[in-house]
């Protein structure tokens, strides 16, 4: 993994190639690759480190008529799975007659013994990556006919593969296929673009054709042809994307990042309008596909998602078991086909994904679905797999998260689980009159944000007097609890310090003892249940020399008197809370990072769709 654009028509290929390879950035990369059709050769440029160094590389490489005249190519960033970002591993790949060329998503998990029988045949290999063995193994197949040598190929690999393959032998088309790892195609006028991420497309058109799992398409300028592995034809509707591109411009902001934490008091206005209904306490989540009495059938919630969104659903977690008064448990999605999950047709499986193309959260759809559990989704990103694949679902109406670490999905994600806990709630035992105060707080959320925003001066200069800490503890309890954890992870991801999310009850269980004079501990102590408890860890900490960072309640005089300093949130619901507490973190994050000068928008090592498990 990590980026894929493939171009062919009357333009010039290298400026669509590149152009789109920008837009993939924000995916997280660390190579990049170009190759160019012209006539009967193909010629390649890769570079490591960034785009900018590709295209300065590549033109100082090429001569210029080649670079105008040439109308088809394809290109990619890569995120280092098989050896190191070098020269020699990025894509694209040629194979071992140099007349074909592939760049290639996901991991080809039999590639060492395909490898040694194409050794024995007297390939040669240049590079450590899988994805080479994939282009020789193409090229052996290949007697002439460029869709069946990838089909071939195909039914010989184990793995995942989202790919766009090219021949100087067939120069008017491009293959692609996909399994378990995003491809789109953008349908223009004369010209056809091929991407692993709509993004790369919408300087180009709003008409694209999503892919399925083993479908192979042959991709002419005017036409695309899709066909499964078995090369039986099938159909897939041409869908309008319907974004905009300024939205994924930084709009004079500094970084992605801060840009995306400033939407989201629109991003949650988004994620919350029409879908509240006062008149019955209630909301309204069409989406979810569910009669009144399907929700009453339902015995048991199961969350699965990885990261930022994992964190998301232990928020859900309190609230289905608060509100709708129903079990609710989280897993890690990684774990969770591997566990052999018990379910049944009386669970409801709720998979939660910005992207919506997380390998490890598709997966665990598929083992749902198997068992018989009625599987939905929470994603962000219209038309992705899991989306598709679930075939129910909300929505986050988020808008584009352009840096890789997330931040206005997050809050959304939340928002529309209180919203379904609100809704299965009123199924049970909640009555209307408590479903409307709920229904009223939800929709107060983006103004409680706006409110934490506007404090954006007064956490940076809080940020400044922590910039140096390399070690910081989060804790807190209740749903509190897993906002340390993604305070924690925030500040880990950017700033590159090491943060370690905790319920303030297990410091005394073995953390406590890495605690020193200075050691910053950022307590989430809102008001709510637990708080006092949480004060009571607090004055532990200090006790040991810790430095506190607080994020309180408005007005909590007890609390801002045992930190050194706090971030003060609008009075809420504990559960309503958890979101303007978040906000306050992600930009305590961001100005920490900034103040140490890293690259904010796109961390070391980190991709923003994790498309391999």
């Amino acid at each position: 993994m990590c980026g894929i654009v493939g171009y062919i028509g009357k333009a010039n290929a290298a400026s669509v190639l590149i152009g789109g390879l920008k837009r993939l950035e924000y995916r997280g990369y660390d190579s990049a690759g170009l190759a160019l059709l012209d006539g009967d050769v193909i010629h390649i440029s890769k570079a490591p480190g960034k785009v900018a160094n590709l295209n300065a590389k590549a033109r100082a490489e090429w001569d210029a008529g080649m670079i105008e005249r040439a109308g088809t190519g394809i290109a990619h960033t890569r995120w280092a799975t098989h050896g190191p970002p070098t020269e020699a591993n990025a894509h694209p790949h040629l194979d071992e007659s140099g007349h074909i060329a592939l760049v290639h998503n996901g991991i080809i998990e039999n590639y060492r013994s395909i490898r040694a029988r194409l050794e024995s045949k007297g390939h040669h290999f240049r590079s450590e990556t899988d994805t080479e063995v994939l282009a020789h193994l193409i090229g052996d197949c290949d007697k002439g006919d460029l869709l069946q040598a990838v089909r071939d190929a195909l039914h010989q690999v184990e793995g995942t593969f989202g790919i766009a393959v090219i021949s100087s032998r067939e120069p008017g088309i491009i293959i692609t296929a996909r399994r378990g790892s995003p491809i789109v195609i953008g349908v223009g006028h004369g010209e056809t673009i091929i991407a692993s991420d709509a993004s790369a497309i919408l300087a180009h058109t709003q008409r694209v054709i999503y892919l399925d799992d083993n479908d192979i398409a042959v991709v002419t300028a005017d036409a695309v042809d899709v066909r499964d592995l078995n090369n039986f034809p099938v159909t897939r509707e041409i869908a309008e994307l319907g974004l905009d591109t300024a939205a994924t411009e930084k709009g004079g902001y500094e970084h992605f990042m801060l840009k995306e934490i400033h939407e989201q008091p629109e991003s949650l206005a988004n994620a919350i309008r029409g879908r509240l209904d006062h008149q019955l306490g209630s909301s309204v989540l069409s989406g979810m596909g569910t009669s009144p009495r399907d929700l009453a059938e339902i015995l048991r919630v199961v969350m699965v998602g990885c990261g930022t969104s994992l964190h998301a659903a232990m928020v859900g977690e309190y609230a289905l078991g608060d509100i709708a008064d129903i079990p609710a448990e989280v897993r890690q999605a990684a774990d969770f086909r591997y566990r052999n999950p018990i379910l049944g047709n009386h669970d409801l499986v709720v998979a939660i994904s910005q992207s919506g193309e997380t390998a490890d959260t598709l997966a665990a759809v598929r083992e749902a679905r198997q068992k018989g559990a009625f599987v939905m989704s929470l994603v962000n990103v219209v038309g992705s797999t899991i989306a598709r694949e679930t075939g129910r679902g909300v929505y986050l109406h988020a808008g584009p998260e352009i840096s890789v670490a997330s931040t206005k999905a997050f809050t959304s994600q939340v928002s529309v689980l209180l919203m379904m806990a609100l809704k299965l709630g009123r199924g049970r035992r909640f009555s209307r009159e408590e479903g409307l105060r709920l229904a009223l707080e939800i929709e107060a959320i983006p103004e409680l944000v706006r409110s934490v925003i506007k404090q954006d001066k007064l956490i940076s200069e809080i940020a400044a007097r922590y910039v140096d800490n390399e070690h910081a503890f989060y804790i807190g309890r209740g749903p509190m609890y897993p906002v340390a954890l993604e305070g924690a992870l925030k500040l880990k991801e950017i700033s590159y310090i090491h943060a370690e999310g905790y319920h303030a009850a297990e410091l005394k269980h073995g953390p406590i003892a890495l605690l020193q004079k200075g050691t910053l501990v950022v307590a989430v102590a809102c008001e709510g249940p637990a708080k006092d408890k949480t004060l009571g860890n607090v004055e532990e900490c200090r006790a040991r020399g810790a430095r506190i960072l607080g994020v309180i309640t408005e007005g909590d005089h007890e609390a801002e008197e045992v930190m050194d300093d706090f971030i003060a949130i609008p009075r809420a619901h504990p559960l309503v809370a958890t979101i303007p507490a978040t906000v306050a973190l992600q930009l305590f994050s961001y100005h920490v990072a900034r103040l140490r000068g890293c690259e904010i928008d796109q961390p070391r090592n980190l991709a923003k769709s994790v498309t391999v498990e």
